[in-house]
């Protein structure tokens, strides 16, 4: 869900969006189920080999969030961010959450357990931070977001949205500082792995939503340099955690390329492909990400010696997102709905 604050919709991050989420699926299914403490019983080589670098799709996520969180705080109505992301966060998770520990509870193994008090600190989604281990290891990247939300809701605080600009200016000199002379702690707390795709995809935003400036490009054309530094950079280290080979060389290109397509996006140059409502494809991929993973190598570990291979690999990714759409549909539209209700009254906006 992409919610705007009087720029109207942008129908090409839905589309965006849910490929990135495919890309995510199709890497872990194919390759990093296997390659990973053997999460699952075998890979899948049909797709391994060009979904090796399928992980990317997660720098695309948040280069889109870059775009979108800034659109959604364009208005400086701290409490329109905050319950905006409450809504658009929680209810789906709830659902995750809670279907990934009830089938972890009946078709768990030693791979794959947990508590209940583990599954009650991670429905807080505050889990990443307390040093409680997650339901489902793809959670990390939420607790990446949340320090991006978290981020932009200080600058709403202290009323400095028209100055936000100038602030992410500030975010990535401190990032090109960091490469330099890198300081742990500042590289945690100010994203430093993924700050380039954040600070990017806010600067398209505001190509797309004030105009294209000189300052702008080249704060495109940086971050540029720092997101192929940031992807690149340990490479080796992720190499040798999935056991295959990876070219620093086609990591450039993939993520230059989704500078290229969110530029294009920015610049309203997508034609057709703009014109579509692909709003139903942006709906389910929260819920196809978070439910994805532990879920889908349970049941690849159940069923891999009674099925096909080929049928078993395209049944569960057809099946996800399946039963994503259910989950949207059935779940997180009535609980999103319910839950803005009950917050909007709380703090007496009618």
């Amino acid at each position: 869900m992409v919610h705007g604050i009087g720029h109207g919709r942008v129908n090409e991050l839905d589309l965006l969006r849910f490929l990135a989420a495919l890309t995510v699926v199709f890497h872990h299914y194919s390759l990093n189920g296997f390659a990973i403490n053997f999460q699952t019983i075998s890979p899948y080589p049909l797709l391994s080999s060009i979904f090796r670098y399928g992980y990317l799709g997660v720098d695309l996520f948040f280069m889109i969030s870059g775009f979108v969180i800034l659109m959604t705080a364009a208005s400086g109505d701290l409490r329109h961010f905050v319950l905006s992301r409450l809504v658009r966060l929680y209810p789906a998770f709830w659902a995750c959450c809670t279907i990934s520990f009830v089938v972890i509870l009946t078709m768990g193994s030693s791979e794959y357990s947990a508590t209940f008090g583990q599954y009650l600190v991670n429905m807080t989604m505050l889990s990443g931070f307390i040093g409680v281990e997650s339901i489902d290891s793809v959670y990390w990247s939420l607790f990446i977001e949340l320090k991006f939300y978290a981020l932009v809701a200080i600058i709403l605080l202290l009323g400095r949205i028209q100055q936000i600009e100038t602030i992410f200016m500030i975010w990535l000199a401190i990032t090109i500082a960091l490469m330099i002379y890198p300081v742990w702690y500042f590289k945690i707390a100010l994203l430093d792995g993924y700050s380039a795709n954040f600070i990017a995809g806010a600067t398209f935003f505001f190509m797309w939503s004030k105009g294209i400036t000189w300052r702008r490009c080249l704060v495109i054309i940086l971050a540029w340099c720092c997101a192929l530094y940031q992807s690149t950079i340990d490479v080796h280290e992720f190499e040798i955690r999935i056991r295959n080979d990876l070219s620093p060389y086609v990591i450039a290109i993939i993520v230059s390329s989704f500078f290229v397509i969110i530029g294009l996006i920015a610049c309203r140059q997508t034609g057709a492909i703009g014109r579509v409502n692909w709003i139903w494809l942006g709906a389910i991929t929260y819920p196809l990400y978070l439910l994805h993973q532990g879920l889908g190598f349970m049941i690849y570990n159940a069923l891999y010696t009674q099925i096909d291979p080929h049928i078993l690999f395209w049944s569960l990714v057809i099946g996800m997102v399946l039963l994503s759409f259910l989950i949207h549909i059935a779940i997180e539209k009535p609980m999103s709905r319910s839950m803005k209700n009950i917050l909007t009254k709380l703090v007496g906006k009618n």
